[in-house]
């Protein structure tokens, strides 16, 4: 079942533009990041489950994590350990202090945000560049860039399984009953598989012809798919490709219903916001964020942003959008909470 709708009014897609449009979205950096770009440039965004606290990682080893209502950085917690670029940052669903981190290296860290402090480590990851956590929050799927995809535990400093891929796996997610994990492939498409035995779904009472699979995959792209996310209302899978689509795939029939074409480069994050009413993703190749509302596939509004995005992450309890922009921490939508 997917987590309970927040308790926060929804807006209609005819009071969105006019409920963001006075808003001015507010910059979080240190002095040397505010010029943007450069090494610095964060690479993934992420929030704790009650929307409080807001986690980036940089392509220079820089791990931090902000108060949204401080933006700037001496309020925040600077986490040092990493000696590589950080590929990925994800709170524990069910913790509200303990964050992942993975870095380029093969190195996957958790933290307690509270004290600073690394409790457990996860070596030998290869080229890591993709997680996800379980639901429930007892384990985590990482991926790499030669089709590695492990288990691990941030409770064990050991890799609990391996499963090698036969192409490389993409940024995942899981249903929210723990028990699937849509898997982004090279050649486009999505895979479903088992958690955690990580077997392929198989087709049920579906005729499969002769010399094909009768594994269950959405086709939706024409290629790489780079990223999945599933909506919190667990209705729709959106994913992002590289041929610069982002589709949505309805969960009861797995077709694919809705598709943005507006986005001008390859998709490599996706997020909904807290009601699954609307969708964004983001590219690296040209500036905006577009907003489509789920049910209809309308172009709701556009962020402008200053260049490319790389990351963003709607806050999961408030219409509130945590994105990068040159390389920096941008947050929409705080004001409108405190009028």
């Amino acid at each position: 079942m997917p987590p309970p709708v927040r308790n926060r009014q929804s807006l209609s897609k005819d009071k969105f533009v006019g409920y963001f449009a006075p808003l001015k979205s507010q910059t979080y950096h240190e002095s040397t990041q505010a010029r943007g770009g450069g090494v610095g440039s964060i690479r993934s965004i992420a929030w704790n489950p009650v929307g409080s606290l807001v986690a980036t990682g940089s392509a220079d080893r820089t791990l931090r994590v902000w108060n949204p209502e401080k933006p700037n950085a001496r309020f925040s917690t600077d986490l040092k350990g990493h000696a590589a670029g950080i590929e990925k940052v994800a709170f524990n669903p069910v913790k509200d202090a303990e964050l992942c981190s993975l870095s380029k290296d093969g190195v996957a860290k958790f933290w307690d945000v509270r004290t600073k402090a690394c409790v457990n480590e996860v070596k030998d990851l290869g080229d890591a560049h993709a997680l996800a956590w379980a639901p429930d929050g007892s384990s985590l799927l990482v991926g790499n860039r030669s089709g590695g995809l492990f288990r691990i535990s941030p409770t064990e400093s050991a890799i609990l399984s391996s499963h090698p891929q036969p192409v490389e796996a993409y940024q995942m997610s899981f249903c929210w009953s723990g028990k699937k994990v849509f898997l982004p492939t090279r050649e486009g498409s999505i895979r479903i598989l088992s958690y955690p035995e990580l077997e392929p779904i198989l087709h049920v009472n579906h005729a499969v012809k002769p010399g094909e699979s009768d594994e269950f995959i959405l086709k939706g792209h024409t290629a790489p798919c780079l990223t999945t996310e599933l909506s919190p209302t667990g209705k729709y899978v959106a994913t992002g490709g590289g041929d610069a689509i982002m589709s949505l795939f309805e969960t009861q029939d797995w077709i694919c219903k809705r598709t943005n074409t507006r986005i001008v480069g390859p998709v490599k994050s996706i997020s909904f916001t807290f009601d699954g009413r609307y969708v964004v993703g983001a590219c690296e190749d040209g500036p905006g964020l577009d907003v489509t509302h789920t049910e209809t596939g309308e172009h709701i509004h556009t962020f402008k942003t200053a260049g490319p995005c790389h990351a963003l992450a709607w806050a999961p309890t408030r219409y509130c959008l945590a994105y990068s922009d040159l390389g920096i921490l941008r947050i929409i939508g705080l004001d409108a909470d405190r009028k």
